[in-house]
């Protein structure tokens, strides 16, 4: 176990991952959730990773509260992910140990972190069940 604790995000993330534009529409977003089996998206512009997009945001469009009325649903789905993406998300390098992964998605309670380069380029996605293969890998089983 103790071979964990110097495996690096770089070894274990996903390096071609999907990512979204702010201009794709709600609709699409959520037929690429579907299809994908995803739970996040990196939104990127001109190259640059500026957000992300999870199911989370996008079920956020849907609260009904008295300060809030819902407009009718084609409306909704016509809007953009630009419109819904949080633009302050948590990354990590790809040098970064799979124990701060592990412990920043069990703090914020997230599935997947973008491992970003200094240009703030996406260089990969980082799951849950990555960090669970190399805890299985280093445990031996």
């Amino acid at each position: 176990m103790y071979k964990f604790l110097e495996q690096t995000v770089a070894g274990y993330m996903t390096r071609a991952a999907k990512t979204v534009t702010r201009e794709r529409t709600v609709r699409e977003l959520s037929e690429m959730f579907e299809r994908d089996d995803f739970n996040s998206y990196p939104v990127e512009e001109d190259g640059q990773v500026v957000g992300i997009v999870t199911k989370f945001d996008l079920l956020k469009c849907f609260i009904f509260t008295p300060s809030q009325m819902i407009p009718p649903y084609e409306q909704l789905m016509s809007r953009t992910v630009g419109d819904v993406m949080t633009p302050e998300f948590i990354y990590v390098r790809t040098d970064t140990k799979l124990t701060r992964v592990l412990q920043l998605m069990v703090d914020h309670r997230i599935r997947s972190v973008p491992a970003i380069d200094d240009e703030h380029r996406l260089s990969g996605i980082i799951a849950r069940r990555d960090v669970l293969k190399a805890l299985a890998d280093c445990s031996g089983g």
